[in-house]
């Protein structure tokens, strides 16, 4: 597995090889600093740590400026761990977007949009009861009954209601690599990605 760390950056079209039209998500792929590699001797496990984004010091615990240090490098905002890493990379060395080739297919990890607390139309698209006539008031958006009350006399468990929606970890599976600029660290991935414009999202394949 290959991966690097990106900042989502919008949304775009462009035009393919064959004349189709596609709606794309830049990403700002990097560079990113291999500040620890771990393995199984060390820590009972292999895994290639990377950190992306430049962070204030002042901002920035004195063990992780250490820790940055032993990379050679400025304390960073975001660490992730990859496990069973392909990149044959060493501390202090730089993984940029060229890993990627146009035509593969990646998967993106991100945290989607958080909405707050929902109802069930919103929430799980819950058709309502109908139009609001016939003296009925406010109900046309309710769950309706959630369980009888001499049977089952309980709500079952993972009966869908209102309750938080979004902010929840996300992967998306079998994105194309439309672009890669590696002078701008730019990847266009077909489709749109988890997050909001300037969320943090992990690119790995």
């Amino acid at each position: 597995m290959k991966g690097i760390i990106g900042k989502k950056i919008g949304m775009t079209s462009i035009f393919e090889a064959n004349g189709k039209q596609t709606a794309c998500t830049i990403i700002e792929a990097g560079p990113c600093v291999v500040t620890q590699k771990k393995t199984v001797d060390s820590d009972g496990y292999e895994a290639l740590q990377i950190a992306f984004g430049e962070a204030k010091e002042k901002n920035t615990p004195s063990a992780l400026i250490n820790h940055f240090a032993k990379a050679h490098t400025t304390p960073k905002r975001v660490v992730k761990e990859m496990r069973n890493c392909s990149l044959d990379k060493q501390i202090g060395e730089t993984i940029t977007c060229e890993i990627f080739t146009e035509g593969e297919k990646v998967s993106v990890v991100g945290t989607s949009k958080g909405k707050g607390f929902q109802g069930v139309v919103k929430r799980h698209g819950f058709s309502g009861v109908g139009e609001a006539t016939h003296g009925q008031h406010d109900r046309s958006r309710a769950p309706g009954s959630v369980g009888g009350s001499s049977y089952p006399s309980r709500v079952f468990k993972g009966m869908r209601m209102a309750g938080r929606l979004g902010n929840d970890r996300v992967k998306m599976k079998s994105l194309k690599v439309l672009k890669v600029f590696p002078e701008k660290n730019y990847i266009l991935i077909s489709g749109s990605v988890p997050g909001s414009n300037g969320s943090i999202v992990l690119i790995q394949n």
